[in-house]
């Protein structure tokens, strides 16, 4: 079985998963900052929908330095709205499905490295950057999601199973809905 095929199933169920808590961000909530230090829920969400340019971008290149010697410093995109980000995000994980379904064994063993002012951090195989980089950070920035929108009030949907928020019944009766 080729490499992507095994990443595909995985790839489109955490998509989906991120798409459904990205739909529940609250405009008027967008500025909510649950400490000094963090991101406010706006920028999560944009967090989330621009990470997924990491896919297609690490099959084009063997490495991304965050910050180049003699170069340019990343720089993330600005928070414009709920509506833009979740529109960021369906554009984004269609670039990513597709960089990922048309990528061959040998591309995705390649090493990649990240580097932050030509240093590298790590390097691993594209696949298990993907894997690693990609879908886990996805997942990690998402259960900080999950957390803003219950300081914020939003009742969550299930993402690996139920939540605090949806009752035996209320599951069953979405679970016909599909």
């Amino acid at each position: 079985m080729p490499i992507r095929d095994a990443l595909l199933p995985e790839l489109e169920a955490e998509l989906a998963t991120t798409r459904k808590l990205l739909e529940l961000v609250p405009e008027a909530r967008t500025s909510f900052r649950p400490h000094k230090k963090s991101w406010t829920l706006g920028e999560l969400s944009l967090h989330l929908a621009n990470l997924l340019t990491w896919l297609p971008s690490t099959l084009k290149s063997t490495e991304l330095d965050l910050d180049p010697p003699g170069g340019p410093k990343f720089v993330p995109p600005k928070f414009e709205s709920a509506k833009a980000t979740l529109a960021m995000f369906d554009e984004t994980a269609r670039a990513a499905r597709a960089a990922l379904a048309s990528a061959s064994d040998a591309e995705l063993t390649v090493p990649w490295t990240l580097k932050k002012h030509g240093q590298a951090m790590f390097t691993l195989p594209r696949s298990a950057c993907m894997r690693s980089f990609v879908m886990n950070h996805l997942i990690h920035h998402r259960g900080q999601l999950t957390v803003y929108l219950r300081l914020v009030d939003v009742p969550l949907p299930p993402v690996y199973g139920p939540t605090a928020d949806l009752t035996g019944d209320q599951l069953a009766a979405q679970a016909r809905e599909r």
